[in-house]
């Protein structure tokens, strides 16, 4: 992949530069994200049509992740996918060993916690209750 003087690139719509970068895999997702307020151009929401250079740091968030990007580089075309991953560089904040197992408790005590099914309990659901009361 050629690399472009950051002078010499053109600004490119947010939207347009989220699916060429193979972050979101259509652009109509892409556009739907930002306009749910998904994405964020330097710490600001952001429009489908807003255009990014260079430099811009973009904040996505999906399934309560987010993700911190640096862009390095612009694309008016679809590019293969280790090409794509060139655009842009993830920060990954440092965490914590201890912040770690939290995290992974957390997460299975939320799992734990969430029925099978939702609506009425089933039979089997209706019994254990039953037998916990002392019915």
């Amino acid at each position: 992949m050629p690399t472009q003087d950051p002078k010499e690139s053109k600004p490119i719509r947010v939207d347009k530069w989220l699916k060429v970068s193979r972050l979101f895999k259509t652009r109509a997702l892409a556009t739907r994200a930002c306009d749910d307020g998904k994405v964020k151009v330097n710490d600001q929401k952001s429009k489908p049509a807003r255009m990014i250079k260079v430099g811009d740091k973009i904040t996505i968030k999906r399934k309560s992740k987010y993700r911190a990007l640096d862009v390095l580089e612009i694309v008016h075309k679809s590019i293969s996918n280790k090409d794509a991953k060139l655009l842009y560089h993830e920060n990954i904040p440092e965490i914590s060993e201890k912040s770690k197992e939290l995290y992974e408790l957390l997460q299975d005590w939320d799992k734990e916690g969430k029925r099978k099914y939702k609506g009425r309990p089933t039979k089997k659901e209706r019994r254990n209750i039953e037998k916990l009361r002392g019915y």
